[in-house]
């Protein structure tokens, strides 16, 4: 669509006046909305996610991490709806014909959803690891043992999240069959390789750093009991500082 309204422009170029209309260049102009705001809703929410999830846990790092864990699976998730949609592959499968190129609003309401999903199991995993941790003291032990608690729970509902998703992709009309795959290739990712593997690989990591907070911050937290549990006397690292990854 954006090629014919160009390849007009080129061609009127000489022109004193020209004027332009139609699908083509309707669905142009909403393109080019929905593009120019798609970058200040994404930092409202990334903000407004890390703002919640900080308060929720008291912890800096580990509210950095889930951000970053959800872009992964957001960014593995457009690259697959690429490969099989822009590229052309599985047309037969799939029973669509390529355009070349994916609907802005498709990767808009994949956005939004996906977000909200991958948040959720996170949420799942981490507050049974900062509620272990926080009656333990045991940095490492609380990844294993949160992992155990939700792995099968996190699993099962991406598992019938996909199934329903995968129903979209029968559908005729290519925007709902790319969202519907979209969204199923990202649910799959998420609760197994990302939840599965990759959060719990970066929390033992870091240890005790996942839950390091500035010392203001955590005055603060503690005197307004704010949180999924505050952590019993002598298991927290102290205040604004990070404790070593070794320990736990």
């Amino acid at each position: 669509r954006a090629a014919q309204v160009d390849a007009l422009r080129v061609a009127t170029a000489g022109w004193k006046r020209a004027s332009f209309g139609g699908a083509p260049k309707v669905a142009q102009e909403v393109d080019a909305a929905l593009l120019e705001g798609a970058v200040p809703a994404a930092v409202i929410v990334v903000l407004v996610t890390l703002v919640v999830l900080t308060l929720a846990f008291g912890a800096i790092v580990v509210s950095i991490k889930a951000v970053i864990m959800n872009v992964l699976s957001l960014s593995a998730s457009f690259g697959a709806l690429v490969w099989i949609f822009q590229d052309g592959r599985f047309e037969s499968l799939l029973d669509y014909q390529s355009t070349g190129s994916i609907d802005p609003l498709v990767m808009l309401v994949m956005f939004a959803i996906v977000f909200g999903l991958s948040m959720d199991y996170e949420l799942f995993l981490l507050s049974r690891i900062r509620e272990d941790y926080g009656e333990t003291g045991d940095a490492r032990g609380s990844v294993a043992r949160g992992l155990a608690a939700t792995g099968r729970l996190i699993t099962m509902a991406g598992l019938m999240l996909i199934i329903v998703l995968l129903g979209f992709g029968s559908a005729k009309i290519l925007f709902v069959k790319q969202l519907g795959i979209g969204m199923a290739v990202a649910v799959a990712i998420d609760a197994t390789i990302v939840r599965g593997l990759l959060v719990p690989a970066t929390m033992r990591l870091l240890g005790r750093r996942n839950w390091w907070a500035p010392a203001w911050f955590m005055r603060w937290w503690t005197r307004w009991d704010i949180g999924v549990r505050e952590l019993p006397p002598g298991t927290a690292p102290t205040p604004g500082v990070a404790a070593p990854s070794s320990s736990g």
